[in-house]
């Protein structure tokens, strides 16, 4: 028994249509799989600010300063850096274990740039620039591990699946 001309290229047109769909979402999760490069990118551009003590910025004013008022002492800022630190890796370790597909390091950017700014503020930088650094680093690169081995994850079914279209 053959199939009706018509319903052999239906079936045609619907594989083809599945195969585009297929290259798509490859095409997607390479993209997602990016955001994590792209936030450490972006980290170690601040990094760069911060180890120059943002010198490209005017130095806050006496009259700001007094608007703004005292700065945290050091000391705390220091333990909120420890707290938070501790608190993102429990958060992502646990993302890991539950095969997350989320990228949560926009937050991360904007925390730890917080954390630069407190210690500028603090005219403390220099002293703690590689607390941050070390803190951020780990942060993001852990961040970038999850976006990427769930994204390879993913192609690489994708894939599977492409490849069975193509039989």
């Amino acid at each position: 028994m053959t199939e009706p001309k018509d319903r052999k290229e239906e079936h045609l047109s619907d594989a083809a249509r599945r195969r585009k769909e297929v290259e798509q979402e490859i095409h997607r999760l390479n993209s997602e799989s990016n955001k994590g490069l792209w936030g450490l990118a972006i980290f170690i551009l601040i990094r760069i600010g911060a180890q120059q003590t943002f010198g490209f910025f005017p130095p806050i004013s006496e009259s700001a300063r007094e608007v703004l008022g005292a700065s945290p002492p050091t000391r705390m800022i220091s333990i909120a850096l420890v707290v938070y630190s501790f608190s993102a890796l429990v958060l992502i370790l646990s993302r890991m274990m539950g095969g997350s597909d989320t990228y949560r390091g926009w937050a991360h950017l904007g925390y730890l740039s917080g954390f630069y700014a407190f210690y500028y503020y603090a005219e403390a930088l220099p002293e703690n620039f590689w607390a941050i650094f070390v803190a951020g680093m780990t942060i993001m690169s852990l961040e970038y591990y999850l976006i990427w081995t769930y994204c390879s994850d993913a192609i690489r079914k994708e894939k599977e699946i492409l490849q069975r279209l193509q039989l």
